[in-house]
């Protein structure tokens, strides 16, 4: 079964969409104050804002970029694992959907991203087996 278009322009525009929300989240911990405020809330040592930071623009070049599978792997749970810690910081500091709404939103993403990812990893081995 040969990749279907619809895969891929749907894995490019979800993928596209959720890398602009981490790349904007990753610009703005490192430059507006409030958000640098939000993170002394959370109780967050200010270096790990920094550090995450470039942490989600390597993600976003690993999952744009014509890398190997696993290191799309590793990107894909390393940003599962920021945004979960995202939703859990806000709900623990009582904060409303207004605050977490955002990750939940670009989790939607994060999902339907690896999603499509994963279908498409899956039909060139599927092509293997029907022709192999």
């Amino acid at each position: 079964m040969p990749r279907s278009k619809g895969i891929i322009i749907g894995f490019w525009i979800v993928t596209a969409l959720f890398c602009l929300q981490m790349g904007f989240t990753a610009y703005a911990q490192l430059s507006l104050p409030q958000v640098a405020e939000a993170f002394t809330r959370f109780g967050f040592p200010d270096y790990f804002r920094v550090e995450l930071s470039w942490a989600k623009f390597l993600g976003v070049g690993l999952l744009l970029a014509p890398v190997p599978a696993r290191l799309k792997e590793w990107a894909y749970a390393g940003f599962a694992i920021n945004l979960g810690s995202a939703l859990i910081a806000h709900l623990s500091v009582g904060d409303g959907p207004e605050a977490w709404g955002w990750a939940a939103a670009t989790g939607v993403l994060w999902g339907l991203s690896y999603f499509f990812w994963r279908r498409l990893q899956a039909a060139p081995q599927q092509l293997e087996a029907v022709h192999g």
